[in-house]
């Protein structure tokens, strides 16, 4: 398939979902750059234990960090070694950065979920509305598939914003669960960091 042809099958898409397929797919667009950018940034090598990285980079502080949660330990250990006078606070102030950009498109994703299935369903509606108004003047009978051709067509809308909703849906619920995993293992450098700097005495467990 060259490319007119892709061209010719985008331009009967657009046809065929009529005033609300431009949204529907600017929906589409927004939903996977954003989806795909907090994927990129939430993305970790194999995962270990938030004690044994910490431990990890207390020994090896030249080390790259690969993850954010292994970039935010390096910055602790840092500040800690720095000696520098209310550390949870100074953490507090250095790992917002990162909560912010897991946190990032967030709300983007949610309402293009959201609105999705309803612009499908406004498309849906408006085909519907043209259907039955033609049926005045019987224009359907003159085109191929009849009514039942001018309905599909009104369903396709529908379709396609349950096509964007759903996966997307699916997404952002695994990339939720991976976002509050890395809330919890920052909150979790912290409070051990602290705690060191208040006991003086290494970590002697790990997860």
């Amino acid at each position: 398939m060259d490319f007119p042809e892709y061209i010719q099958i985008i331009k009967q898409l657009f046809v065929a979902g009529g005033i609300v397929m431009p949204p529907l797919v600017l929906c589409i667009l927004l939903l996977w750059y954003g989806l795909g950018y907090r994927f990129w940034v939430m993305k970790t090598p194999r995962r270990i234990g938030v004690r044994d990285l910490l431990r990890y980079y207390q020994q090896h502080d030249d080390q790259p960090a690969k993850g954010i949660v292994a970039q935010a330990i390096k910055q602790g250990v840092r500040l800690q070694k720095e000696g520098v006078k209310n550390l949870r606070r100074h953490l507090d102030a250095a790992f917002y950065e990162y909560e912010r950009e897991i946190n990032k498109f967030s709300v983007l994703v949610r309402i293009v979920i959201i609105i999705s299935p309803l612009l499908g369903l406004l498309g849906t509606v408006i085909g519907m509305i043209e259907t039955f108004d033609s049926l005045a003047t019987m224009t359907l009978y003159s085109q191929s598939g009849g009514i039942a051709g001018g309905i599909s067509q009104a369903l396709f809308t529908t379709q396609m914003g349950l096509t964007v909703a759903i996966p997307g849906l699916l997404a952002h619920s695994i990339l939720n669960r991976k976002q509050h995993q890395i809330e919890s293992d920052l909150s979790q450098v912290k409070d051990l960091l602290c705690h060191q700097i208040v006991s003086h005495h290494p970590i002697v467990s790990s997860s």
